[in-house]
């Protein structure tokens, strides 16, 4: 059964838009529905230690879902962040003052998608510990004028090279980057994000062995089109 409503996809930090062709096109395969990227440069992201480069983006968020909600079948959209994409999306969503700004996107996603999205983490940034103050797990889950239901995506690779899960990169990354967030240097995760960190509470789990962060942390990423397929199927 496909989910019949246009996509919005809301890459990570400093991934750049080529990246995410393979999973654009997938999902328009899987949904028979329109896909949209939302295209921001490396300098942008570099800007977002500041709250009015997150408003620049999310206005952009904002002006793409309205153009594919007023031609979506249901009158809503799907929405995936990918990384820190997952955590903007879930700002997104809420309907208080951002930097003189109301988003309110529940009014036209029902649906949101985060990979490997550091929700949690002891040395979070700024923003990000703004986003878990202002809204705590899953916000909008049972919200009864507009509910959304939330799915996370936690990768998990062995970072034994004899696996072939994992890159250099991610062998190197990956132990400081779950001690910054979790405390402990040998948890399972993306190479990147620890498990513990990617699964929103109260959101819909859903971890997937032997899957990466992005293609620098290993060969089969959350893009990857078969990788796609699964947490795909999983809003079904």
């Amino acid at each position: 059964m496909r989910v019949q409503q246009p996509i919005l996809i809301l890459g990570g930090f400093l991934i750049t838009a080529e990246a995410y062709g393979p999973m654009r096109d997938q999902l328009a395969v899987l949904s028979g529905q329109t896909v949209r990227l939302v295209e921001v440069s490396r300098l942008e992201w570099m800007l977002t230690v500041f709250p009015m480069a997150w408003a620049r983006i999310l206005d952009r968020v904002a002006a793409v879902a309205a153009e594919l909600a007023a031609h979506s079948p249901t009158g809503r959209i799907t929405l995936v962040g990918h990384s820190s994409g997952g955590i903007m999306l879930r700002l997104y969503l809420d309907d208080q003052p951002f930097e003189g700004r109301r988003y309110n996107g529940r009014a036209l996603a029902d649906r949101l998608v985060m990979l490997g999205s550091p929700h949690t983490a002891l040395k979070a940034t700024v923003m990000r510990q703004r986003v878990d103050r202002l809204l705590p797990g899953a916000r909008f889950a049972n919200d009864s004028a507009a509910a959304v239901r939330y799915l996370s995506v936690a990768g998990a690779i062995q970072l034994d090279p004899a696996t072939g899960q994992a890159s250099a990169t991610a062998r190197r990354l990956a132990p400081t980057a779950y001690r910054n967030s979790t405390g402990n240097a040998g948890d399972r995760g993306d190479g990147l994000v620890p498990v513990e960190s990617a699964l929103l509470q109260g959101s819909d789990p859903l971890v997937l062995e032997g899957v990466a962060h992005g293609g620098a942390f290993g060969p089969r990423w959350y893009g990857s089109p078969e990788v796609v397929t699964q947490w795909w199927a999983a809003l079904r």
